[in-house]
């Protein structure tokens, strides 16, 4: 062991390495080392202590060893494999794979609290997934499965109670499975004796025991069970999918217990446990979607934390392992990494899948049929999923005809849960929508979970299920259900049913019905006119100061899905002037703002200041931006390598910008030389801010250059605090030759009372100034009187 090396070296070798530790900890206060510290002073000897017993595990009785074994055999038996669901077309039966060769890191990281949510969880989650990456290399704190139950920095402790939530289907359960194998193959918290894994969604018994619970369960632990539970300290209960449970569990309520045999709800047992009232000393780990937690006390759980899904270089490896095929895999990526709609949401396992299934389905008919070319592939959401489900149709139509009855019986049970927050649904309720469960596509859209009579479905995927609540309306068109069903999904405050409207919009395109066209025949062009209808009737005309941006970017969403450039050119064509300061836009916004743009065909100003739309940003939205007059990207971090998309932009044959500012980003002078020539290029640029950057070096006078001679457009020229001193004021006297420069912004450099002559020349002889700013570069009150005088020589020029 590191700790135990170190210890053995002796006193300066230990002392060493507080020293390297005290320093990382002020230079770079990263809340993992920050952790790592306070666990050492906090727990001290009691670490090592600890770090064995993870690794050993505790002393157990002869009987309990032999006990222990059979359940460590058991759960392997049931976690060494993960099971990919059925892709449509591609083969009739589930793939299974050792999980050690499929599973891929997901980035947990620490979360405070949960509130509802304004937007759909899975799009705000997708919007804040690229921040976090950033945050995750500076001032987040990650957290990897063997940390979960270690100490604890935010509650100074060792947390017994732990919480981990996720959207649907971005790993939970799959990280509860491999945290699951991992201790019984005796590589993760040997601490515990035993670990019990239970679903919410299988529990659905009206009351039972704690014993009960594991009896049905692990029934050859029948005998030892009251030996067991003697050492709650070495218990681990793990309870997934809370948000699947049909009880309202209620971790506050008053009643609890403290018996493991006697009678309660699930909610009961699960609260008692949590608090500690039930088997005092276990340890407890729980999963649950984000929106459950909205109503949850979670301040009663000692380490809170939220699975936020793949890291990019895992989204390429999980492309890479469905496919089994380099060529394939990166072919497909890079088709999803080029379209920014479908590559949002890959942080999210399952999404990758379907995604996969889509795109294998694609190039096998690109195979078979040379004229399907990359044009017929997704380009929205809404595609993706009508592709995937043509996909499951097509499987079936070969067998025997699509029931039309029993899509539209599934698409209303799948309705009616998308408005319940409902994703577990039992026997009664789909017989309660008319379900025929011995249908042969049953299977293609939902799965069978629990052991009869306690027996529960649920669709492939969240998502899958907010599909086919909108394509209902397609199939069985009815105008007063439909306008019932927009007007509820648009009134919800915790965007429950933003996705539903985007596939309702994205199916009003013709194009997307037409995926679907030869299994279950037209789908509805009423229903389509209606939905245009409403979305004409949503789209903001008008801004105010208290207009809600993110329902406009909503509604933007909605028109993106729909492809409809008419509908955008006639809607909202004539606002000029798009405002979106000082808001965070996600990557995903950018991908919908470049398609608005695009269908609007001229701005005169895009205010993009403080929006933080970084690299990722930009690139969705420069192909787009040469329609817009005045583009402001203020204070947006941008880099060196972000000027590459910059000289695209301006280098853009029909580019129309004529204002530009890229004031208060992370640029250098290694930008400059990319900046001089988009300069040198551009045709339209009269205006370009490029203060408060460090473009101070030698790359800067090869844009100076640029800026300097005859034929350059620039009037206005911002170089405001970006690090100029004495030496560059002499260059500046090159600016004029630029007849057309009127408008100068020196002002915040370190010229001084050196660089104040080769100052006072370029204003006496430049022609066809109108004003400059030159306050702020360290003058002395000499200087500042002489800038006083020098304004009466030149009258013209505004001096200040």
């Amino acid at each position: 062991m590191l700790l135990e090396d170190i210890r053995a070296s002796g006193r300066d070798t230990t002392l060493g390495l507080w020293e390297s530790l005290f320093a990382l900890q002020n230079d770079h206060p990263h809340p993992n080392l920050l952790g790592i510290l306070d666990e050492l002073t906090q727990t001290g000897d009691f670490l090592e202590q600890n770090v064995i017993l993870d690794i050993i595990g505790p002393d157990l009785s002869h009987d309990l060893k032999a006990c222990r074994l059979q359940h460590k055999q058991t759960l392997l038996e049931k976690t060494q494999n993960l099971v990919e669901h059925r892709a449509p077309g591609l083969t009739t039966e589930s793939l299974s794979f050792h999980i050690s060769e499929r599973y891929l890191d997901l980035i947990v990281v620490s979360s405070q609290h949960f509130r509802s949510r304004p937007q759909h969880e899975l799009i705000a989650t997708g919007g804040i997934h690229e921040h976090y990456l950033q945050r995750a290399q500076s001032n987040l704190e990650r957290i990897s499965p063997n940390r979960l139950f270690r100490w604890c920095h935010r509650k100074r402790r060792v947390p017994q109670t732990v919480l981990v939530s996720g959207v649907p289907g971005v790993g939970k359960t799959t990280l509860m499975q491999k945290f699951v194998y991992d201790w019984a193959n005796g590589k993760l918290y040997q601490r515990f004796a035993f670990v019990f894994f239970f679903k919410f969604r299988d529990l659905n018994n009206d009351e039972l025991s704690l014993a009960q619970m594991i009896i049905d369960e692990y029934p050859y632990l029948h005998n030892q069970l009251d030996i067991i539970f003697q050492n709650p300290a070495q218990l681990l209960f793990i309870f997934d999918g809370l948000d699947e449970s049909k009880y309202q569990i209620d971790l506050k309520q008053m009643e609890l217990c403290t018996n493991p045999c006697s009678m309660q709800t699930v909610g009961v047992i699960v609260s008692s446990l949590v608090r500690q009232t039930l088997l005092n000393g276990c340890s407890v780990l729980i999963t649950s979607r984000p929106t459950r937690l909205a109503t949850v006390e979670t301040s009663i759980f000692h380490r809170v934390s939220e699975i936020m899904g793949f890291f990019p270089k895992e989204r390429e490896k999980y492309f890479l392992h469905f496919f089994r095929d380099y060529t394939m895999a990166e072919k497909a990526f890079h088709y999803v990494r080029e379209n920014g709609m479908l590559y949002t949401f890959c942080y999210i396992p399952s999404y990758c899948w379907i995604i996969c299934t889509v795109l294998s389905m694609c190039f096998r008919d690109q195979k078979i049929n040379s004229a399907s070319t990359i044009e017929f592939f997704p380009k929205t959401v809404t595609q993706l999923f009508a592709s995937f489900l043509s996909n499951i149709l097509a499987n079936h139509s070969q067998q025997r005809c699509i029931d039309k009855n029993f899509l539209i019986s599934i698409g209303r049970m799948a309705e009616n849960g998308v408005n319940s927050h409902t994703l577990s649904f039992t026997k009664d309720d789909l017989e309660a929508f008319s379900v025929d469960t011995s249908s042969h596509l049953v299977t293609s859209f939902v799965m069978e979970s629990g052991k009869p009579p306690h027996v529960s479905y649920s669709f492939l995927h969240l998502t899958i299920q907010e599909f086919m609540a909108a394509l209902v309306h397609y199939l069985d068109y009815s105008p007063e259900r439909l306008q019932k069903a927009l007007e509820e999904a648009k009134s919800y405050k915790d965007g429950r049913g933003e996705i539903f409207l985007r596939f309702i919009s994205g199916l009003s395109d013709s194009s997307t019905r037409s995926l679907l066209k030869p299994y279950i025949g037209d789908l509805s062009a009423e229903a389509s006119k209606h939905v245009i209808s409403f979305l004409q009737m949503s789209i903001p005309t008008r801004r105010t100061q208290n207009t809600d941006i993110r329902k406009v970017l909503n509604e933007f969403a909605r028109l993106t899905e729909s492809r409809n450039k008419a509908l955008v050119f006639s809607s909202i064509g004539s606002n000029k002037h798009f405002d979106f300061s000082e808001f965070y836009l996600a990557p995903l916004d950018c991908t919908v703002l470049a398609f608005i743009l695009e269908s609007c065909r001229q701005t005169e100003v895009l205010n993009l200041g403080a929006c933080f739309i970084q690299t990722e940003g930009l690139e969705r939205l420069v192909p787009t931006l040469h329609t817009v007059t005045d583009v402001r990207f203020t204070k947006n971090n941008l880099r060196n390598e972000d000027v590459q998309q910059i000289y695209s932009l301006l280098s853009h044959p029909y580019c129309r910008i004529q204002k530009l500012s890229l004031r208060n980003n992370g640029l250098t002078e290694e930008s400059c030389a990319n900046l001089a020539t988009a300069i040198n290029e551009n045709k339209s640029l009269r205006e370009l801010d490029l203060s408060k950057n460090k473009l101070a070096g030698d790359d800067f006078c090869q844009l100076l250059a640029v800026l300097s001679v005859p034929t350059c457009r620039i009037e206005r020229l911002g170089l405001q605090e970006i690090k100029l001193t004495p030496e560059y004021a002499k260059s500046l006297l090159s600016l004029s030759v630029n007849t057309n420069l009127t408008h100068l912004n020196i002002s915040s450099n370190f010229f001084g009372d050196a660089g104040y002559p080769h100052i006072k020349e370029l204003i006496l002889s430049h022609p066809s100034l109108k004003e400059i700013r030159v306050e702020l570069n360290d003058f002395s009150e000499e200087t500042e009187e002489d800038l006083k005088q020098l304004q009466t020589r030149r009258p013209d020029v505004v001096i200040s």
